[in-house]
């Protein structure tokens, strides 16, 4: 296996990396709706929820195919005090008053509710809880949902909707100010890890002392409270890496950044999930981790398709644009833990990068590639605390 960069206390200081502030914003209490889909790939906005949220405290996840165990310990197997309920009403019930929030937590590929789905969203509305939708159907353009909320004064946020075309922007070269690296965390599929690697990897950046912020790219990131994000698969494509670009220098501007680390969406290979491409354009990297899935036979919303190798990713990566793939990040998916070890080793020997899963093993790792492709952010790095 490629060494890691040797440093004695990376690896005390990413033991207990820090998730979530302990106290949330007052009026933040939220459930999360993903029936028959929790854990799984269209669930991905109500997995990353628990995993992490910024804005929400997420009180319990309605899927009754689950019902019964706790959130954590059946994604990661570390409990977080999260319940998987079977409905609404349980839901409520367990929380003992009514949340504030309703938030849709499925991703289906065609971005629209079915009936069932609706009726529960609808319950929740006429309970007085505010719903946060993720989804390609804007609710604020449906009258029944319109005339539920104003009836009971609630609120409803559909988070893909675009802005107005006049605040959109084009490409405008702005990207070549920005002087701090970049890194694009991109896949082999959809719904395959990258947004939880790119949080981990901030996450574990700053536990160091290396200052980071995440780009996000989607609907589940801005759901979770991204600072800096849109979600790209709503944009006329004419616009999408002008956003891409206009948000990563919005942190680069705002904030003090040794590192900038952007979201990806989709593969660059994949034959319906496009935004990889203008995430490249965009964000213009230095640097890219790929996440991949060894035992994903097929692409996840499309059979008919199947799924890329990791080394075909890369080759067409930095065919694409002027890049380096710098590691490979594995989605642990249907894996033990031998075939996880066996699968990175695997990696490395193959690719000659460095390779890890950031769910199953040290993120000190996880910092390793980054420092191996950029050295001089050793110098970030602080002493542990004594």
């Amino acid at each position: 296996m490629i060494p890691p960069v040797p440093r004695s206390d990376l690896g005390a200081r990413l033991r207990a990396v820090p998730g979530v502030a302990a106290s949330l914003p007052t009026g933040s209490t939220a459930i999360t709706y993903c029936e028959g889909q929790f854990g799984e790939q269209d669930g991905k906005t109500a997995n990353g929820l628990v995993r992490h949220s910024e804005k929400y405290e997420i009180l319990s996840v309605i899927d009754s195919r689950q019902a019964g165990v706790d959130a954590g310990e059946f994604l990661d197997g570390t409990p977080n005090g999260i319940p998987v309920l079977a409905s609404l009403e349980d839901a409520i019930a367990t929380a003992g008053f009514v949340p504030d929030y309703l938030i849709c937590g499925v991703a289906p590929a065609d971005g629209l509710l079915s009936t069932a789905q609706r009726l529960v969203l609808l319950d929740g509305i006429s309970r007085g809880m505010h719903v946060i939708n993720g989804l390609h159907e804007f609710l604020n353009e449906d009258a029944e949902f319109v005339a539920a909320s104003l009836l009971a004064n609630v609120t409803i946020t559909d988070i893909r909707r675009p802005k107005e075309t006049k605040d959109l922007h084009l490409f405008s070269g702005r990207i070549f100010d920005v002087t701090c690296p970049r890194i694009a965390v991109l896949g082999t599929d959809g719904a395959i890890g990258k947004r939880t690697t790119s949080t981990l990897l901030v996450q574990a950046l700053n536990a160091v002392g290396i200052r980071a912020v995440m780009v996000g790219t989607g609907q589940t990131t801005l759901i979770q409270g991204g600072k800096y994000g849109a979600a790209l698969d709503a944009l006329v494509p004419q616009f999408i890496s002008g956003e891409v670009e206009n948000q990563v220098v919005l942190a680069f501007e705002n904030e003090d950044l040794d590192i900038i680390v952007v979201e990806g969406q989709g593969a660059l290979s994949h034959p319906a999930y496009l935004t990889s491409g203008h995430i490249l354009r965009g964000s213009r990297p230095q640097a890219v981790i790929v996440q991949h899935a060894p035992k994903r036979r097929v692409l996840g919303d499309f059979p008919m398709v199947a799924m890329p190798t990791a080394a075909s990713e890369v080759a067409l990566i930095e065919a694409f644009a002027d890049t380096k793939v710098i590691g490979i990040t594995v989605n642990h998916e249907h894996m033990t833990d031998d075939e996880i070890g066996e699968a990175i080793d695997t990696l490395e020997l193959e690719l000659g990068l460095p390779a890890t899963d950031p769910l199953t093993r040290p993120l000190d790792r996880l910092v390793d590639m980054v420092l191996l492709a950029f050295p001089e952010l050793e110098a970030r790095l602080v002493p542990a605390s004594r």
